[in-house]
């Protein structure tokens, strides 16, 4: 536990935290790459590079130090991190490092502003917030290895098909070398890939969501080739994925992990909404409730640039044409000569106010200004906070105008 006056410290920063916060978690991953590189291994290189890690730490800081006397208020947010912790093999001997390198980056940013009793006030501090993440890390590694075909840490799977689902989406599905069961999963959650293309100096690691529902002998992930563009190179996994990776290639998994979930204790009509790639969660959600809750209404709209990106269109189709229960919406944003869509350009209030209910129990996830956009409309029609559920590919931003 922390005194009082420690406490009072912390908060009494947390308006530095406001201005400066992103600033310093910059550079407090600028001095842990350079005294730490093995930690590359990790780390998602590409969001180092485009600014949304340190974002997403900052945020995450910022909250801590907020609520450093009421812990318990930002435990929903550990659990999501820790969630992603588990999947990237985190383990507690990291934890000093992190410490020890952010009270560097404190002290850079702030200089003299940054006195001992300060940096001593965040010492104690972070120690409380690295013993809670140590603690709600330990019960997950051990719930995914002591479950029905877990594991821990990564485990050899072999590419037993590959689909090309669209023009910038292929599905692949994933066997395990071993010949073992594999854990099951709740649908929304993701596996996380570990690969070495060759010619890199280090491991790379992403999460994809599993794009089908649970139960199988195989996980399926569906993934979006990220292609250069003026101000971001193209996907190293991505591009290893659909370019080099075949039928036989074998692939580390960690075991399926996250909080972005289908709640299949609620009854309320269900709304899913996609924009792109992030159609694979709301498939796994989809396949599933069509099953276990054939009496519940289901809603699903997707949006795409046109019928080229739409992938899974057919597969959706048909769930539609067996399950009277399903209604299924497509937006296209410039949809080709002779493409059949329900609205041209983007998803708006007055359409989502036509096809859903008030009361609905609403999933959405896309690139993060499609999912500001859906938020802000459900908003707008009076969605409960609890009845919407977003998941961020990537670290956590912000939804808010």
């Amino acid at each position: 536990m922390l005194d009082t006056q420690t406490i009072q410290i912390i908060k009494s920063t947390v308006p530095v935290l406001e201005v400066h916060g992103k600033n310093i978690t910059t550079v407090f991953y600028q001095k842990l790459f350079h005294h730490h590189p093995e930690l590359l291994n990790i780390f998602n290189h590409a969001n180092q590079r485009q600014g949304k890690q340190p974002t997403a730490l900052a945020g995450a800081v910022y909250a801590a130090a907020a609520n450093i006397d009421q812990l318990e208020n930002i435990l929903p947010v550990v659990k999501q991190i820790g969630e992603k912790h588990r999947a990237l093999n985190v383990l507690p001997e990291h934890y000093p490092i992190v410490g020890e390198t952010l009270l560097a980056a404190i002290q850079e940013v702030l200089g003299d502003a940054a006195t001992p009793e300060i940096i001593d006030a965040w010492g104690k501090a972070y120690q409380v917030i690295a013993d809670a993440f140590i603690s709600v890390e330990a019960e997950m590694y051990q719930a995914a290895e002591s479950t029905t075909g877990g594991w821990r840490g990564y485990r050899n799977f072999i590419i037993d098909r590959k689909e090309q689902e669209s023009s910038v989406i292929t599905s692949f599905y994933l066997k395990p070398e071993d010949g073992q069961p594999i854990a099951q999963y709740e649908p929304g959650q993701y596996i996380t890939l570990r690969v070495k293309p060759d010619g890199e100096q280090y491991s790379h690691i992403r999460h994809y969501t599993l794009s089908t529902a649970p139960g199988q002998n195989y996980y399926k992930i569906s993934v979006k080739r990220e292609d250069a563009t003026d101000t971001k190179p193209e996907g190293v996994v991505s591009s290893w994925l659909h370019r080099h990776a075949e039928v036989g290639t074998v692939v580390e998994l960690s075991a399926p992990a996250g909080s972005f979930t289908l709640d299949m204790k609620n009854d309320q009509p269900l709304v899913l909404i996609s924009g792109g790639v992030g159609l694979t969660p709301m498939i796994s959600m989809l396949e599933t409730v069509l099953v276990n809750q054939p009496e519940r209404p289901v809603t699903y709209i997707h949006a795409a640039i046109d019928g080229s990106y739409h992938a899974m269109k057919d597969h959706v189709d048909q769930l539609a044409a067996k399950h009277k229960q399903l209604s299924t919406y497509i937006v296209y944003e410039c949809p080709r000569e002779g493409e059949v869509c329900h609205k041209e350009g983007y998803i708006d209030e007055s359409f989502l106010a036509d096809k859903i209910a008030r009361l609905s129990d609403c999933y959405f996830c896309g690139p993060q200004p499609f999912m500001a956009s859906v938020y802000k409309n459900l908003k707008a029609l009076g969605v409960a906070d609890e009845n919407i559920h977003y998941e961020f590919f990537g670290p956590a931003a912000s939804l808010e105008a």
